[in-house]
């Protein structure tokens, strides 16, 4: 009975912190220019404490340079792996290296096979002709000389 009796004076809430929680805050606004996402800042890249070596872009003619530099090494007889090492970059940088090197080649040979194809193509073409004309007088001659032994002459 006494249930009863609570039941008509209403009971006050008390929340405690390990009730409920309040979300945390969003970070990052909606950017000024509409975009939705988080705000990105630029942030100054700080050397790394660790002793990683710092990350670096190379130009093009640095690049080329470089491998120049590992090839005469490596031809003149030192290690692959200790040329690379001495050049300062990574192995696996080396072989990207390389590879986009032989990339950028590869549509100037095809286009200088072309040229050498043709010409080719021409040159044999040019020596078939001749070869042709050496044959015809080679068989015109032994013709004659036949018909003469013959008497058909």
């Amino acid at each position: 009975m006494a249930d009863e009796e609570n039941l008509e004076q209403p009971q006050p809430l008390t929340v405690t912190d390990t009730d409920a929680t309040a979300p945390a805050p969003k970070k990052g606004t909606s950017p000024a220019n509409g975009k939705s996402g988080t705000l990105r800042t630029k942030a100054k890249k700080a050397e790394p404490a660790s002793g990683k070596a710092k990350s670096r872009r190379y130009s093009d003619t640095e690049r080329a340079e470089k491998l120049a530099q590992i090839e005469t090494r490596a031809s003149e007889g030192e290690t692959l792996k200790a040329a690379i090492k001495e050049a300062g970059i990574s192995e696996q940088t080396f072989y990207q290296w390389k590879r986009a090197a032989g990339a950028a080649e590869e549509p100037r040979a095809k286009a200088e096979a072309s040229v050498d194809t043709l010409a080719d193509l021409v040159a044999l073409e040019e020596e078939n002709m001749r070869l042709r004309v050496q044959l015809a007088e080679k068989l015109r001659a032994e013709n004659a000389e036949l018909r003469k032994r013959l008497g058909l002459d």
